[in-house]
């Protein structure tokens, strides 16, 4: 029960006594002998023995409803529905009609329906009355107890019925409807009780909710906000009821004489005196208290004495005070803004607050109170208080207002409250979080510490960075860790673990856990890190990457990691190899290097001989880098790999030249027999060689210039200059090869001039036979086809060169009608090698005097000897000592020789 003594008083309503439009500066005069009124749909409706309705500019209208007066009035909210109860004669006869304002009827409201109000045989006055918003239900109450329902359409008769809901012994004072989704209730109250139906129920069952009633006119209905509770209105107290129970009171002392709700505010009408039952009359020194309660927020807004008030109508966003000397007063509620001032000024913030939020101010009005409310604490020395009203304007008010008021040191807890809060709500920056986490060190708050760096996302949200930088300047390196972990900032973790905790152990299970691409990134940061003060478990964990990943181009970024741990690089480098045949040749080639320098550094022969077998098999698997390889073999001066690499990159005048450094003569002549069919120059150079030499090499040189002799290498006067600068090599060396060499000459002098007589006599011939057939018939003998070997038969093919055709055959396989089918294939070589003569004779004259005319007489050679000038030609040439005259034969008749014609038999 809470006692309204102990509310506050506030003027939050402006009083006006509402001036009649048309007569300025008089009052307006309501209609006399109101008996009953309402509002709703913009007007305000009364009722004398006219139902009169009021405009807004206060136009007044009337009809005529009943023919002696009218005593209740229900205007719908929600419809252009009236519901009126009056007589139309004398006695108790009460009629109940239904108007349409819509629609008009003679200039009338147009009236649905007319029935009386008898809950039975026995004729009583109607005390009340109530209607459904959905048109469905109406309740009329009687003051024999009685209560009619009528249910269905309540604008016509046929689509509706009437019953006899309730029945009792003490008036009925006051029915209200109540609908909650498909549930539908009516509160029924007398003198005594207060009662609720289920009207969604067939039955219609009843419960009793309280054992005391209220006088007529003393029960409301809330609006859905307050839950649509209903008021009751005692004498003593004012109580609010739910369908099922009673629900909160409020003690407000005074004879209660009208109980309105509108907008969240309870209006009561008292008086001191105490009326009977249905009396509407009191004393003329009598006076009525209007009071406005805000029952939410525990204050009177309102509270003034006029004489005789009829009743108090809410319309147009204002309430409107009917009195019984044809007064109207209008109080005017003032605006959220002004009421807040007001209670600025006497320093009442919660309130304020509570009554921001009924009136639904803005997020941005709701900070302004709160940030006030902080300053009038934060004035008082409350700083507590303070803080918790500056959290609240988080995400409005800008922090540095806050944080600024709060940076001494004796306040720092406050600041960490304020700073928490900030981050709770994801609006703090990396300045925030800092300040935040500096507050948590000086407080050496290491509990607050770590439930702020172990909240999750969804609590608390911060630069993480910025807070692992601050953990770790001041110390806390297991938070910082902690935190680096939690949300993977896997440099940070690392750089603490090492630089700070020089936990290398930590580190690399860490770095183990991480995907291959961040594990490389760090591996190549911080691996000679590791590699210096765990070089064993280092390795593992690079054999491990580089195993489980298979990175194909990773293993040679890893090899910097051991500059200063050739061991361990060994190690992991044979480990790749044998795991991963494929590796880079990076790999490889830094393996090779190894491999020799141990080979290089070993004195024990059978070891020495291992480690060669293992670098040569290394060079055997093609895995390595051509140059790299041979550079690394010339370094260690590794002679097999130096040579092998020499015979596999076909660079045979490097192996020769190699064992001619080394003075390895017998080797220079097992290179030549060994390569000098791939490069004939490798004899030539050995001759060199042997030439320039002073010792006694008389056998290498025989055994070289036999090879040059048998194979026509270089002439002979070169072969004699190139030994004329050895002193030792005497006659007697090149004897043998000289008689051999001009006995050869002699023989091939004697074969050529052969072949000249050989020449000369075909070439008599043939003369002879072109004389013989330019000028002699040629008599065709061959009896058989030269193609097909069958015997001839006409028609028949015949040429001058002997051979004869079927014409059949001819036709098949000649190429050319001119042309001999059998000899064509011959003709054509010698009259390209014709052509080709031609042409030389004139480019040998072109490019002759091209050369004289250039002045790069190489850029000349070069282009011709592109184009295949100086390639060896066979040329058909006169006999020695022809000469030419009148008898020589000329070129036409050369080419009548090759070309035969056909002639048909």
């Amino acid at each position: 029960m809470a006692a309204f003594l102990q509310w506050r008083r506030f003027v939050f309503f402006d009083r006006e006594t509402v001036k009649d439009p048309i007569e300025n500066g008089k009052n307006f005069i309501l209609p006399n002998g109101i008996s009953a009124c309402d509002s709703g749909r913009g007007h305000i409706v009364l009722g004398d023995i006219l139902i009169w309705f009021l405009t807004r500019s206060l136009q007044l209208s009337s009809f005529q409803a009943y023919k002696l007066r009218v005593t209740h009035l229900f205007q719908l909210k929600q419809h252009s529905i009236l519901v009126s109860v009056g007589q139309d004669e004398h006695g108790i006869n009460p009629l109940v009609k239904v108007w349409n304002t819509d629609k008009r009827d003679s200039g009338s409201p147009l009236c649905t329906r007319i029935f009386p109000a008898i809950p039975g045989n026995k004729p009583t006055e109607v005390s009340c009355l109530s209607v459904h918003e959905n048109l469905n239900f109406m309740a009329i109450g009687f003051t024999d107890g009685s209560v009619v329902l009528t249910k269905g359409d309540i604008t016509r008769d046929r689509h509706s019925k009437t019953l006899t809901l309730h029945e009792g012994n003490s008036p009925v004072t006051g029915l209200a409807f109540r609908q909650a989704g498909k549930v539908t209730h009516l509160f029924v109250v007398n003198l005594e009780k207060v009662q609720c139906y289920t009207l969604s129920v067939k039955e219609y069952p009843r419960l009793e909710l309280d054992t005391h009633g209220c006088a007529l006119r003393c029960s409301a209905l809330t609006d859905p906000s307050q839950d649509s509770q209903f008021i009751v209105a005692g004498n003593e107290c004012v109580y609010l009821y739910q369908p099922d129970e009673r629900g909160p009171c409020f003690a407000f002392d005074g004879h209660k004489i009208l109980v309105h709700w509108h907008r969240g505010y309870l209006l009561l009408l008292t008086q001191d005196s105490k009326p009977g039952f249905g009396s509407k009359e009191t004393s003329p020194t009598e006076k009525h208290v209007l009071t406005i309660y805000d029952l939410d927020n525990k204050f009177i807004a309102y509270s003034a004495a006029f004489d005789d008030i009829i009743d108090v109508l809410a319309e147009w966003g204002s309430f409107y005070i009917l009195t019984r000397d044809g007064k109207m007063f209008v109080l005017q509620e003032k605006d959220t803004q002004t009421k807040l001032e007001m209670l600025f000024k006497k320093n009442l913030f919660v309130m304020a607050i509570n009554l921001a939020k009924s009136q639904h101010l803005d997020k941005d009005g709701l900070s302004e109170i709160f940030r006030q409310y902080g300053d009038h604490l934060y004035v008082k020395g409350d700083h507590d208080g303070a803080i918790q009203q500056y959290i609240r304007t988080i995400g409005k008010l800008e922090p540095s207002y806050v944080i600024r008021k709060f940076l001494d040191a004796q306040r720092i807890h406050n600041l960490t409250a304020y700073l928490q809060a900030l981050h709770r709500q994801s609006l703090a920056n990396a300045d925030h979080t800092t300040l935040l986490l500096n507050c948590y060190t000086k407080l050496k708050d290491s509990s607050k510490l770590e439930e702020f760096i172990k909240s999750s996302e969804s609590e608390v949200h911060f630069d993480v960075e910025i807070a692992i930088k601050v953990l770790r300047q001041a110390g806390y390196h297991s938070h910082a860790v902690f935190l680096a972990e939690k949300h993977a900032h896997h440099e940070w973790y690392l750089k603490i673990q090492l630089e700070d905790l020089k936990n290398y152990q930590e580190a690399l299970r860490y770095i183990g856990r991480l995907p291959f691409e961040q594990a490389e990134t760090n591996m190549k940061h911080y691996g000679k890190t590791l590699m210096h003060h765990v070089p064993e478990s280092t390795t593992v964990l690079l054999k491990k990457l580089c195993t489980d990943y298979q990175p194909k181009n990773g293993v040679p970024h890893f090899i910097p990691i051991f500059a200063n741990n050739p061991r361990e690089l060994h190690a992991f480098l044979e480990h790749m190899i044998k795991v991963e045949p494929f590796s880079p040749q990076g790999v490889y080639d830094t393996l090779l290097e190894l491999r020799l320098q141990d080979w290089a550094h070993e004195q024990d022969p059978e070891k020495k001989e291992v480690l060669q077998r293992a670098a040569l098999s290394l060079l055997r698997s093609d895995n390595t880098v051509f140059d790299k390889a041979l550079v690394l073999c010339q370094m260690h001066s590794f002679k097999e790999g130096v040579l092998y690499l020499y015979e596999k990159g076909k660079l045979y005048q490097q192996i020769m030249h190699y064992h001619m450094q080394n003075e390895e003569y017998s080797k220079v002549v097992e290179a030549c027999k060994h390569y000098g069919n791939q490069e004939v120059c490798l004899w030539e150079q050995a001759l060199g060689y042997f030439a320039r030499k002073e010792e006694d090499c008389k056998a290498y040189i025989s055994e070289v210039l036999q090879h040059i002799d048998l194979n026509n290498l270089m002439p002979p006067l070169l072969v004699v200059q190139t030994l004329a600068h050895n002193s030792t090599a005497t006659l007697s060396v090149i004897k043998d090869y000289l008689i051999n060499k001009l006995q050869r000459e002699s023989q091939q002098i004697e074969e050529d001039e052969r072949k000249i007589r050989q020449y000369r006599e075909e070439t008599a011939n043939l003369r002879s036979e072109i004389q013989e057939l330019r000028t002699s018939a040629k008599i065709f003998q061959k009896t058989k086809c030269t193609m097909c070997n069958s015997p001839l038969e006409l028609p028949s093919v015949h040429f001058l060169c002997g051979h004869s055709f079927h014409q059949h055959c001819f036709e098949s396989y000649a190429e050319s009608e001119a042309e001999c089918p059998t000899c064509t294939p011959e003709n054509r070589k010698v009259m390209d090698m014709l052509r080709a003569q031609d042409q030389k004779r004139d480019l040998h004259d072109h490019f002759n005097r091209q050369l004289r005319g250039s002045n790069d007489g190489f850029s000349v050679v070069a282009d011709y000897f592109g184009r295949g000038v100086f390639n060896k030609l066979t040329l058909i040439t006169d006999p020695p000592g022809a000469k030419a005259g009148p008898g020589s034969l000329e070129a036409d008749l050369q080419r009548d020789l090759l070309i035969h014609t056909k002639r048909n038999v």
